[in-house]
């Protein structure tokens, strides 16, 4: 039979889950954020006269294509606010990290148990009860993969009609006017 005191913990927890997966989105276009549920965003360093670097970097729900998107919004952004036309992708790239994460079941979390690690090559694969030995309960996990994207450019900016026929050139303005409605923008606090 279950405590009162154990549902109390388990209520408890399960309410505080809720609550913080609510406040965790994907990563809105804004300056570059860190330590926030919807860390991320963008920054641009001046490498030398019409040369920036960009990057966009999104948190675990933000998928690779909207990653990709944004740093093309952001240098378009960029080059109608230095007075340009046009931007040409010097470089490009993207970094993906993967981390799996083992979360152990809430019941074992409760305030009655003490879960210990179970360690395999270094990984924890599971938890243990250290008052039970039960092979099933042991093993009783969540295993979530999380993925992370950030998109990087150095960008030469130009004035007057880009260069023909060249893939790594973009006009600005276009982009803006066919990305731009699909960003999502921060939510103002209240």
């Amino acid at each position: 039979m279950i405590r009162l005191s154990t549902l109390k913990t388990l209520a408890l927890s399960a309410f505080a889950a809720i609550s913080l997966s609510a406040c965790v989105t994907a990563t809105p276009y804004q300056p570059l954020a860190t330590g926030t549920a919807q860390s991320g965003g963008y920054s641009e360093t001046k490498v030398e006269q019409d040369r920036w670097r960009i990057t966009f970097t999104g948190n675990s729900l933000t998928s690779r294509d909207v990653v990709e998107n944004y740093l093309l919004h952001r240098a378009a952004e960029l080059t109608l606010a230095q007075g340009k036309d046009w931007f040409m992708m010097a470089d490009r790239g993207l970094a993906k990290s993967v981390q799996k994460i083992i979360l152990p079941d809430p019941i074992i979390m409760s305030h009655m148990w003490r879960p210990t690690a179970i360690v395999s090559r270094g990984v924890v694969v599971g938890w243990a009860n250290p008052f039970m030995d039960d092979i099933a309960w042991r093993m009783r996990s969540d295993e979530q993969t999380v993925q992370k994207f950030e998109a990087y450019s150095e960008i030469i900016l130009g004035t007057g009609p880009k260069p023909v026929n060249d893939p790594k050139a973009f006009d600005a303005k276009q982009v803006i006017e066919n990305l731009g409605p699909k960003l999502v923008r921060p939510v103002p606090k209240p």
